[in-house]
């Protein structure tokens, strides 16, 4: 622009090709390995402060510059959107412009976006609108009386009910367990009362097991007339879609080549059942997380995603990250000490050492 005194245009030095910092270059030897695993199932046991969530931007890189996959070839799947943006950010520092547009989402994100592109498919047309979890309780409040309570019907604090109620459907996604498969267990339920050693105990289970069955069903019917979701219908329906609905199932897996997994502890049954199912077809599947640290059981994260992914891929390769960067190592051996109590960890199911140094 000409200034503001005597017409002279000042010209400013426009720097196009700056270096993009080198995420592969501060790699310790193990990370390196992980970053640089080939094609086929890969499970990356990360201690504290290892860097999973760098591996797995690393790796994304890595895909990206080696020319194994196109960027929207990839899918990086996290849990919060702080830990999605990081992971986005640091792609998008690494990479090229246009090559940078690798899917990186929560599940919850992913889930979302995949149902509302199938929508059709499952027969769900127009906008869903996804309940927040204060939506789901007024929800309730609201449609109280249309749901088959008796037993159950709140005499009292109903905000207190309906919340107990709405996270018993909650945990019953986690585990992937639909209403259809919630009925079938309560009718299993009545149809022992009458060997039951105590028949009149068992059969008052059985009547409490039938209702809750009934609202979960009722529940979930009730969503459908009014077009809305919530949080767990989102994993849901888009492992439907998988299950059920071949075409676009085939789909969506030609569409993402390689997926890879952070914090792989803290996922549920119904989130690696669709992960798992995704990768069929080339079974390109990257998990990265640590049992260690799971924290999050009472939300329906289960260990045992381990032992399912072990046994789903028996050509899996493990890479064991210790190299920690955050704590001195005598904290690091006071911990090591004390986490060795718990007899079931992989470092004694793998026969791996997971003991960290500190750097």
């Amino acid at each position: 622009p000409a200034g503001a005194a005597g017409g002279i245009q000042e010209e400013l030095p426009l720097h196009i090709a700056e270096p993009s910092p080198d995420i592969l270059r501060t790699l310790t030897d193990e990370q390196r390995q992980a970053v640089e695993h080939g094609d086929g199932p890969l499970l990356v046991i990360a201690g504290a402060g290892t860097g999973k969530t760098h591996v797995i931007t690393a790796r994304i890189v890595h895909l990206i510059r080696s020319g194994a996959a196109k960027p929207h070839e990839i899918l990086a799947l996290t849990f919060t959107e702080k830990a999605a943006a990081t992971m986005q950010e640091r792609v998008d520092l690494s990479t090229p412009i246009g090559q940078n547009d690798a899917a990186i989402r929560t599940f919850h994100a992913f889930g979302d976006d995949a149902f509302r592109e199938f929508a059709l498919e499952l027969g769900r047309a127009g906008e869903l609108r996804v309940l927040s979890p204060a939506e789901q309780v007024i929800f309730v409040r609201e449609n109280l009386y249309e749901l088959p309570l008796r037993r159950y019907r709140p005499a009292a604090d109903p905000l207190r009910h309906v919340r107990a109620l709405l996270d018993l459907f909650a945990r019953a996604r986690d585990d992937d367990i639909s209403p259809e498969q919630y009925l079938t267990f309560a009718r299993g339920l009545r149809a022992v009362v009458a060997s039951a050693d105590d028949p009149a105990a068992a059969a008052d289970e059985a009547d409490g097991q039938e209702e809750l069955a009934a609202v979960y069903a009722a529940y979930d019917e009730l969503k459908r007339k009014k077009g809305v979701i919530d949080f767990g219908d989102q994993i849901a329906l888009t492992l439907e879609l998988l299950r059920d609905r071949p075409a676009a199932a085939r789909r969506l897996q030609a569409r993402y080549r390689y997926v890879l997994v952070d914090e792989f502890q803290d996922t549920n049954e119904a989130q690696f059942d669709l992960v798992r199912r995704l990768v069929e077809p080339h079974r390109n599947i990257t998990v990265v997380g640590d049992d260690d640290q799971s924290i999050f059981g009472w939300r329906g994260a289960t260990l045992g995603n381990f032992d399912a992914f072990i046994a789903a891929y028996s050509d899996h390769r493990v890479i064991t990250l210790v190299e920690n960067r955050r704590s001195p190592q005598g904290l690091l051996d006071a911990a090591y000490r004390l986490i060795q109590n718990d007899r079931e960890r992989l470092e004694t199911k793998l026969g791996v050492s997971k003991r960290l140094q500190g750097r």
